[in-house]
């Protein structure tokens, strides 16, 4: 009966609790948006982010529309014996042997499925077309478009759809680069028998269901044909759901099956042919898991911070009444709970304001988004669950927030606090030692983390937690002894500094949390900057930077009309005149002294018994070059060049070695074997030639051919030259190199133009850079600016005092820049080191190659910025917004 009685009891004091905590919430509206900003921006920031990740993510299931159409199945034929498949072929196939097979057409597959269902052909080629400029290629997909099996693959925005075999639609990006509805499309066809041309009118622009950015064309069963009987088409099926024992019977008669009922309901892992369940992925992998388990960590962190100073402010506010209803019988348990309720009311305010405000910023950032990907997102897509999960945590974060005030609240001395003392004691002699054991730690637990090649995401996480929380506990010491040092500083920085120390309540969550947004950003671009400067020294360039290539045919040249002065007349005219060089290269394709015109020929090179092998590009035609003079661009400096030239006007063979380069660290002579191998590939030697040889390293690591022969030596090994590429310089735009290549494709034996731009980071990665910085930014300007402005509500009637003794109104601007420099620069101080922690803890498993070795790469610009830019930001931001005049105030509220 007692417990029931209590339990009662604790009910109607939270009711009385919750209650006081909205009316406080009304009554300091100021103070209560402010703290609302400090839960809603998070999770805000977080469900914005997961409505834009769940509508660009297409799962198997959300893309069946733009793989199937309204179709219950696409079956693909293969002239194999019985294959196996996963429940969606593009995951895992197999196949058997292709010899002496027949290709199932509709009969076999009717047969199986049941002759009365729909089906209609359907076939995607890549061909040529002719564009403003040139020649480009495109992606064609011909069907019964109008037919009801059809719908969904392609979108009709203008126009019609085709009726004819010679209309077409095409999409937008089409008609950025050639005609557009009403003018003809020009469609070209190359193979060994020779070029063919095909014109359609293009009668309607339809987007296609997966490409958006790449040229695509759609027509009517054998629009873009006729096809050889090895181009036979897929089929989609319509009729009743095509279950998993269909799709192993098509699996039998050779033919692969995209399943909208099993992809909709799989069957279980079991029932996957062994064959193909173990080409199944695994999943992601423990480096990418550490790196979202830390990201994960550092919010949740973040956000139990920020709210921090908001209910230190508010139990201060609520300090004088708390003080009242203890002197008058209140226990301390009823103090606890009204400081908890506060935490309550706004924690489920934030977090159905961040949810719903996410949605509407998720909505808006979509479009931006779908601009950065080259294929359509799915349709708008709201994660309710994972939404709710949010919203919970925002409510959490609040409560938890709430705790250590509340705590800090019912031990209050209640008379001091109505003397109107309000100052705390020094802090704690143990805490900055317990903080130096976590951190120890943490790092310790970090290296322990992905020690032996592996990742461990717990450890890591769960380092990184000991690490913030061990500069938490520091917090206070560095506070402190920042208002000691404080001693000679102007006026407004030592108020700042003073006042920051006095209520450390309020300032050390402040501070924590600008400290730990500063480590979480440092700590993954410190991840994220290591595994891009792995794959940047990874990267092989194929030319000096800034030039530019385009490969001739060298084979049958004549007979393929290929005009080289033509081809550089092209390049010329937008490059500039003298811009580009011609080089010669040794001819390996080709017939032999035996009159075979098949074939090729082989060069290999030996010294003192030992293999040589050279680093081999295409970029020029030919990995070996012909002739006294040395080119620019192919990676060799002017003085590099003039060495080379000197060399091979000696009669000397020059090998230009690179990372890729085998053989001995120096040598003088090297033998020069040439072999041909005839179209069965049986080989022949030639001849065999002792050459002169000087090796050259060039000072840029790269080049584009493999070595430099002179004339002589080509002569006596009775090699071919012939012009094999040309090198443009510098100055070409991308624009310009898209729409050279489209010239160049209308000119018979001309490669498509290489630019070499060096290594150039991905979209994907500088899109996960750029939310970084913008995340941390406004996570660490909006904590710092709120906490700031909490901290100024809190000390009026001090700057009200330091009014009324004469202080000018702009010093109040000075104070508050001057608290907000405090709180940015010594979290951001105190961050930093925490950051390298899990930072270099996760570069480990992210840039480890096969070899063991790994890269760290500190991002010293984002660290400037964030230590020195984003605290004086701050600083100026706030002296520029806070008010410089008050009304006068009596020294307690």
């Amino acid at each position: 009966m007692s417990s029931t009685k209590g339990a009662s009891n604790r009910l109607a004091g939270w009711r009385v609790a919750l209650r006081l905590a909205r009316r406080e919430a009304l009554r300091r509206k100021a103070q209560t948006a402010l703290m609302l900003v400090l839960i809603v921006l998070p999770v805000l920031a977080v469900s914005a982010a997961a409505v834009v990740w769940r509508t660009q993510d297409v799962s198997g299931v959300e893309g069946l529309d733009r793989r199937l159409g309204a179709a219950q199945a696409l079956v693909t034929p293969e002239r194999s014996g019985p294959v196996a498949q996963h429940f969606d072929p593009q995951v895992a196939l197999s196949w058997g042997g292709l010899e002496g097979q027949v290709r199932a057409g509709s009969a076999e597959i009717g047969a199986v499925l049941g002759a009365e269902r729909p089906m209609i052909p359907i076939r995607q080629h890549t061909l040529l077309f002719e564009t403003d400029e040139g020649i480009a290629e495109l992606e064609t997909l011909e069907t019964a478009l109008a037919d009801p099996l059809a719908e969904g693959l392609v979108r009709l925005t203008e126009g019609r759809l085709p009726t004819r075999q010679d209309e077409v639609v095409v999409n937008a990006a089409l008609v950025e680069r050639g005609p557009g509805i009403g003018e003809t499309l020009t469609l070209l066809s190359r193979s060994a028998d020779g070029e063919e041309r095909r014109v359609a009118d293009i009668v309607g622009i339809a987007e296609h269901a997966a490409y958006r950015d790449y040229p695509v064309a759609a027509g009517l069963p054998e629009a873009f044909g006729p096809y050889s009987e090895d181009a036979a088409p897929q089929w989609l099926v319509g009729g009743a759901p095509v279950d998993w024992a269909a799709v192993q019977a098509l699996n039998e008669i050779g033919a692969f099956a995209l399943s909208r009922a099993v992809l909709s309901d799989p069957p279980p892992s079991s029932a996957l042919p062994p064959e193909v369940e173990v080409m199944v992925d695994g999943g992601p992998d423990e480096a990418t898991i550490t790196v979202l388990g830390l990201i994960i960590v550092m919010v949740l962190i973040e956000v139990v911070l920020l709210a921090g100073p908001a209910f230190a402010v508010r139990a201060k506010a609520q300090a004088h009444t708390l003080a009242l209803v203890a002197a008058t019988g209140g226990t301390p348990a009823q103090a606890r709970r009204t400081v908890l309720a506060s935490g309550v009311v706004v924690g489920i305010v934030g977090g159905v304001l961040g949810a719903v405000g996410g949605i509407g910023v998720g909505a808006l950032a979509v479009p931006l988004a779908q601009r950065m990907q080259r294929t359509w997102f799915g349709p708008f897509e709201v994660p309710w669950p994972l939404l709710a999960v949010v919203a919970g945590f925002g409510f959490l974060s609040a409560f938890l927030a709430a705790v250590v005030p509340a705590v800090s609240a019912s031990r209050q001395d209640v008379v001091a606090v109505l003397a109107g003392r309000r100052g705390e004691g020094r802090p704690s002699a143990r805490s900055p030692l317990l903080g130096v054991v976590l951190i120890g730690l943490g790092v310790a637990g970090s290296l322990l983390g992905v020690a032996d090649g592996g990742a461990s995401p717990l450890l890591v996480g769960g380092s990184a937690i000991l690490a913030v929380l061990g500069m938490v506990l520091l917090v206070p010491v560095a506070v402190a002894a920042v208002a000691r040092v404080a001693t000679r500083w102007p006026l407004p920085l030592r108020f700042a500094a003073r006042d920051a120390a006095r209520h450390r309540t309020r300032t050390v969550p402040a501070v924590a949390a600008v400290g730990a947004t500063v480590a979480g950003v440092i700590a993954l671009g410190i991840g994220i900057g290591s595994m891009e400067s792995a794959d940047e020294q990874a990267y092989r360039p194929q030319l000096a930077m800034g030039y530019g290539a385009v490969t001739v045919a060298t084979v049958d040249a004549e007979a393929e009309g290929v005009d080289v002065a033509a081809i550089r007349g092209v390049l010329e005219a937008e490059a500039g005149k003298g811009s580009v060089t011609e080089v010669t290269g040794v001819v390996t394709d080709g017939g032999d002294d035996e009159g075979d015109a098949g074939g090729w020929r082989e060069l290999t090179f030996t010294t003192g018994g030992e293999d040589v092998e050279f680093s081999s590009w295409g970029t020029l035609g030919s990995s070996y070059l012909v002739g006294a003079e040395v080119p620019e661009g192919i990676g060799l400096s002017p003085a590099e060049r003039t060495l080379a030239e000197e060399r091979l006007a000696a009669g000397e063979v020059v090998v230009l070695r690179t990372s890729d380069f085998v053989g001995p660290d120096d040598f003088a002579e090297m033998t020069v074997e040439v072999t041909f191998y005839d179209g069965a590939g049986e080989s022949r030697p030639l001849r065999s030639l002792d050459v002169a040889t000087s090796v050259l390293d060039p000072d840029s690591g790269t080049a584009a051919v493999a070595a430099l022969l002179p004339q002589a030596v080509v002569d006596e090994l009775e090699l071919s030259t012939a012009t094999s590429g040309l090198i443009t310089r510098p100055g070409l735009s991308d624009e310009a190199v898209e729409d050279l290549n489209e010239r160049l494709q209308t000119m018979p034996g001309a490669g498509y133009l290489y630019v070499e731009r060096g290594y150039r980071t991905e979209a994907s990665v500088r899109i996960v850079q750029l939310v970084l910085a913008i995340l941390g930014g406004v996570l660490m300007l909006g904590g710092t600016l709120t906490a700031t402005f909490l901290a100024l509500s809190d000390a009026r009637p001090d700057l009200a005092t330091m009014a009324a003794v004469g202080a000018r109104p702009r010093t109040r601007r000075a104070v508050a820049a001057g608290y907000a420099l405090v709180v940015g620069a010594v979290g951001a101080v105190l961050g930093t080191p925490i950051g390298f922690i899990p930072g270099v803890a996760i570069s480990k498993p992210l840039t480890r190659d096969g070899s063991g070795a790994t890269v760290l790469e500190v991002p010293w610009l984002l660290i400037t910025v964030v230590v020195v830019g984003l605290p004086l930001l701050t600083a100026a931001a706030v002296g520029l917004a806070a008010r410089s005049r008050l009304p006068l105030a009596a020294r307690i509220d």
